[in-house]
């Protein structure tokens, strides 16, 4: 039996790092990954696996990676059914939007458990990012764009900083891709 897996990579094409993405694309072929597909150049890798034993593939994948481009990524695998339920939570419809323009939803995903007891919503140091949800692995984080960007943080316990983010809008896309 195969698995379909959705690898989110942190770090690429960003910070003056660049990644083709047939570059990336051969180093999880070149695992024996089966199926392999990219979505835009933001490091979305989909892929077919037998495997089924998660942080071991994970590891895998990272030390390829490392290996083949000299920096470490951070890679979080979610399968399309776990994508499907996360983007179907949407924490953000109640939002005043009020200034929509400089409003952003993202999903950032953890490899760690984040703390169910948070009292929600928590603010970034900067108050430029709301945690406004939570699942086991993910926040949901609405960004306020002061002078077009965030440049906040949340405490390490509130979300740790082996992290990755995804716009909201961009995930639904994410999916249709890895499932089309």
């Amino acid at each position: 039996m195969t698995y379909r897996y959705i690898a989110l990579l942190r770090g690429i094409n960003v910070g003056g790092r660049v990644v083709k993405m047939e570059r990336l694309r051969s180093v999880f072929a070149g695992l024996g990954l089966a199926n392999v597909r990219s979505y835009i150049n933001s490091g979305n890798v989909f892929f077919d696996t037998a495997e089924t034993d998660r942080p071991s593939l994970t590891e895998t994948i990272e030390a390829a990676l490392h290996e083949a481009l000299g920096y470490q990524v951070p890679t979080f695998l979610r399968t399309p059914e776990e994508l499907e339920a996360i983007l179907a939570r949407e924490p953000f419809v109640d939002i005043v939007r009020t200034d929509a323009d400089d409003l952003r939803f993202c999903v950032v995903f953890t490899a760690e458990q984040l703390n169910q007891g948070l009292e929600l919503p928590v603010s970034s140091s900067k108050n430029d990012m709301e945690l406004v949800a939570l699942n086991e692995r993910e926040a949901y984080v609405v960004w306020r764009l002061i002078g077009g960007r965030v440049s906040g943080k949340f405490p390490d316990d509130v979300l740790p900083p082996r992290n990755t983010t995804r716009f909201f809008h961009t995930l639904k896309k994410i999916l249709a891709a890895a499932t089309g």
